[in-house]
């Protein structure tokens, strides 16, 4: 049934709807505790962000914007403060000539070892009352939301 001719939401929209709230709920959480975390390395939430994105391996811009799901205009902005402090580095990329790749110096690996203790700590606190099998359920949903707003269409499951 509709109300002022806008269609009535399906109990899946219903759905959805809580679960951005709670994302958002959620994300504001993270903030907190990633500040709180991080306070000790010198560096921020979102450059943590962004120097985690090339611990495994070194990015371009646009590749840490694409895992990350953010603008390559704000990674820049990050990862140009990142080089700033000494914390990171653009390295020659051998797939692109202009597209440098972002890795970390060692004084990034050594906030980045500040970090990982307090992390873990936080890890084991939060998932006292949380199995790994429920919050592996609620990352598969978030992947198929991931997916179906990024495609426009199903997955397969």
């Amino acid at each position: 049934m509709s109300q002022g001719g806008v269609p009535a939401r399906s109990a899946a929209g219903d759905a959805l709807t809580d679960m951005v709230m709670h994302v958002f709920r959620l994300n504001g959480l993270f903030l907190a505790a990633a500040e709180e975390i991080a306070r000790p390395s010198g560096l921020s939430p979102a450059r943590w962000q962004v120097l985690g994105a090339v611990l495994r391996e070194p990015r371009t811009v646009s590749g840490i914007a694409r895992v990350m799901g953010l603008t390559r205009q704000s990674v820049q902005r990050l990862a140009d403060a990142l080089v700033e402090a000494g914390m990171a580095e653009y390295a020659p990329n051998p797939a692109h000539r202009r597209a440098k790749l972002l890795r970390p110096t060692s004084a990034g690996w050594a906030a980045i070892e500040i970090i990982r203790p307090r992390q873990y700590d936080w890890t084991h606190e939060t998932t006292a009352a949380i199995s790994a099998e429920e919050l592996r359920a609620a990352v598969a949903t978030m992947e198929r939301v991931i997916a179906v707003l990024e495609t426009g269409t199903e997955t397969d499951e």
